[in-house]
């Protein structure tokens, strides 16, 4: 239950509130908040995995149980090949988080990404059971990967920015953090009740420099770029019912000929 716990904080952004974030890192456990991503990973790969079992067949069972074992294993897979670059990256713009914060960052990154996925897994097993588009299914499942990753990178931005805020410069005001804080709070209009910024709210009118956000929206091009590669690498996740089960297909093509084809079998 605390690292159920540890996820809503990020969720609803208190654990990346400025006071939270003064020691310059994100305070949660790195160790608790990877078996919550390992198992709701494993909760959106039921879901999708499901697609097998409603249309029949023996291998429909064999071909969830190894969606549940993959879908953990490409977000793991992931973060062991873009974990260096993203530290590498952070170095380069002068940033002073070290290896063990840009791990936490990172995993916490993750960690929204998987809530978002497993979120929309009902609406996943809904099609799956209510469709025998296996084309269909293929790019359900790649918009609903698009839209989570699109959540847990923007996070990772914001989060940047927020620990940025953290280490003045010099010459900077030495009560920036508090200044950030209080622009951060919105006033409920004929309440007088006040709300903290969520995960995802700029907190500051300063925003990251134009050569830190081109350093960064490469980073998440080339993470995007991995985790689609890896994904197409550990196919298949849907299972197509009018082929034999296997857990691992061939090595051939690519993610974006795999997704070409998927759109010309939907019209087809």
């Amino acid at each position: 239950m605390s690292w159920l716990g540890d996820l809503d904080k990020i969720l609803r952004g208190e654990a990346t509130r400025l006071k939270a974030l003064r020691r310059g890192r994100i305070e949660v456990r790195v160790g608790g908040l990877t078996v919550i991503l390992i198992l709701l990973a494993m909760v959106y790969g039921l879901c999708i995995g499901s697609f097998s079992v409603f249309r029949g067949g023996s291998e429909g069972f064999r071909q969830l149980g190894a969606s549940m074992v993959k879908v953990p294993l490409l977000f793991l897979l992931t973060l062991l090949v873009t974990f260096p670059s993203l530290y590498v990256f952070n170095a380069l713009v002068g940033s002073r988080l070290i290896l063990s914060s840009v791990l936490r960052l990172l995993v916490a990154a993750l960690a929204v990404t998987v809530a978002v996925l497993a979120s929309l897994g009902p609406i996943v097993a809904f099609f799956s059971a209510s469709t025998t588009s296996y084309a269909f299914m293929i790019l359900l499942n790649v918009a609903v990967f698009s839209v989570a990753g699109l959540m847990g990178m923007a996070f990772l931005l914001q989060t940047l920015h927020r620990l940025s805020l953290i280490v003045p410069e010099p010459s900077s005001h030495p009560d920036l953090e508090a200044i950030g804080e209080e622009k951060a709070v919105q006033t409920v209009a004929g309440v007088g009740q006040v709300a903290s910024p969520g995960a995802l709210e700029p907190v500051d009118d300063r925003a990251l420099s134009r050569h830190v956000k081109a350093v960064f929206r490469c980073w998440i091009f080339l993470y995007g770029l991995v985790g689609a590669q890896m994904g197409w690498v550990l196919r298949p996740f849907v299972g197509n019912p009018s082929i034999p089960f296997t857990f691992f297909r061939p090595r051939e093509s690519n993610v974006f000929q795999g997704i070409l084809t998927a759109l010309a079998n939907l019209f087809s």
